[in-house]
């Protein structure tokens, strides 16, 4: 009898969770109720498509590689800036160059994360969109001296 009541929990549960639809702003990624969600749950909803998990992994290593880019370049032109000002050398040395160098590299990768990371949302979105009928708002498990039950808000 306890089987029968998990299994049933078990797929109710898996079919509230094909229902959410995932939302891309800001560069947080929410569900259906607005409640954001990690790098692992994500992955973990987008791995039984192969396709869509490859874009999103593809569009945050761009964001992680173009993030470095940036901050290397500018740690580098900051370091060098402060380097001439304090000592008596001459200014725009290699690491300025280098640094400047980074920078602009980074502005071409981070500018197609936003795209790939969308599109591999968009394409959730998309194949879930027919799976499931109905929403379910509240799932509540009751007891009473006359059994267990279990109650549905749609």
């Amino acid at each position: 009898m306890k089987t029968k009541i998990l299994i049933l929990l078990f797929l109710l549960i898996s079919v509230c969770s094909f229902s959410q639809q995932l939302s891309y702003q800001k560069g947080k990624i929410l569900d259906s109720n607005g409640q954001k969600l990690s790098n692992a749950e994500v992955k973990n909803l987008l791995s039984s498509q192969p396709e869509l998990l490859a874009t999103y992994n593809a569009g945050r290593t761009k964001s992680k590689a173009g993030g470095f880019l940036l901050g290397f370049g500018l740690g580098l032109t900051a370091a060098d800036l402060v380097g001439g000002l304090t000592q008596d050398i001459k200014y725009p040395t290699a690491l300025t160059y280098v640094g400047l160098a980074a920078t602009l590299i980074s502005i071409p990768v981070l500018s197609g994360r936003t795209k790939k990371i969308e599109s591999a949302i968009d394409g959730y979105n998309n194949s879930s969109a027919g799976k499931v009928g109905f929403s379910v708002d509240k799932m509540s498990l009751i007891t009473n001296r006359n059994g267990i039950g279990m109650q549905l808000s749609f």
